[in-house]
């Protein structure tokens, strides 16, 4: 079976999502790999490393990227059992769009995936609380798309791919759109996505003032900084900032959730964690019910209590 993966650059480095993806692929099929970016020696063998047998490649430098990709795409993956998909927004994009040009149906939020005849996905609706098995019968390729942190990227020494360069493709009016200016943004400390440990505050921390004690104890751990999507949504921090079912999924090792009750929108994003250690003043609070470690205390007088004792110990 060909399994294909959709990898866009990120730092000059596949995405980590999309690493996540090639290493259950290679369990399933021959791998190739659909890579949007500049390209490079070091990209091609990290995709290689993780499994990728063969890359297409194609930069479409200024151009808006998705449209291109799509019409490229659809001439590739004709033969192929599965595409896989990440979420980020180029993937999400992309994915629609070869759907349309295929005329295939995409199976979305999907946490895991196999074959057995046809392709099944596994994922989850209602807030994680209902488990759906989504069996793809249409005609191949069956088009996935994966929620972050479904699986582990894992390398496996594999030789470097063979790389095919994509020419792009004429695709009119859905490729005129150019990018006129990239703006990165500014952050301190380890990614949200990618960190190993994660202080992330809710509504209970009472306002955007309060968050200087995430950033405090997040410095004094070497964590990244969360949050619920109520603070969010009440301008306290930014999107990027954003743990739970519409932003972003997480596996740290720790997971300290200060002032969240545990609502499911949140909970979908960080359940994975490894240990999740909830600081509430109510004791009835539904995170305790997901928690290796549950204080029961107000917020504002544990955690500087907490971050005094890890100054001390410094």
């Amino acid at each position: 079976m060909s399994i294909w993966v959709f990898s866009e650059e990120t730092n000059g480095l596949p995405s980590g999502g999309s690493l996540e993806l090639i290493t259950k692929a290679r369990t399933l099929g021959e791998v190739a790999v659909f890579y949007l970016g500049a390209g490079s020696d070091a990209a091609w063998a990290t995709l290689g490393d993780h499994g990728a047998g063969s890359v297409h490649h194609l930069d479409t430098g200024d151009v808006l990227p998705s449209g291109p990709a799509a019409a490229a795409m659809a001439e590739l993956v004709s033969d192929a059992t599965a595409v896989f998909f990440g979420m980020g927004n180029t993937d999400r994009d992309v994915a629609g769009r070869l759907a349309a040009r295929l005329g295939r149906a995409a199976v979305s939020n999907g946490l895991d995936v196999s074959m057995d005849g046809t392709v099944t996905v596994a994922s989850e609706i209602l807030g994680g609380t209902l488990e759906v098995i989504t069996e793809v019968t249409a005609e191949s390729p069956a088009i996935v798309v994966m929620r972050p942190k479904a699986f582990a990227a894992e390398p496996n020494g594999g030789a470097a791919p063979v790389v095919y360069a994509v020419p792009l493709v004429d695709v009119g009016r859905a490729g005129a759109a150019t990018v006129t200016e990239r703006h990165v943004e500014e952050s301190e400390g380890p990614a949200l996505g990618e960190a190993n440990v994660i202080v992330s505050g809710g509504r209970g921390l009472g306002s955007a003032d309060k968050f200087a004690m995430m950033d405090e104890l997040a410095g004094l751990l070497g964590a990244a900084v969360g949050g619920t999507r109520a603070v969010v949504d009440a301008g306290w921090v930014p999107y990027s900032y954003q743990v739970g079912q519409t932003g972003k999924t997480v596996k740290p090792s720790v997971y300290i959730a200060c002032g969240i009750s545990g609502a499911m929108q949140h909970v979908v994003g960080m359940k994975g964690s490894s240990t999740i250690i909830a600081i509430n003043k109510d004791p009835d609070a539904p995170i305790f019910a997901l928690s290796d470690l549950g204080v029961v205390g107000d917020v504002h007088k544990v955690v500087p209590q907490l971050i005094d004792a890890l100054k001390a110990r410094a």
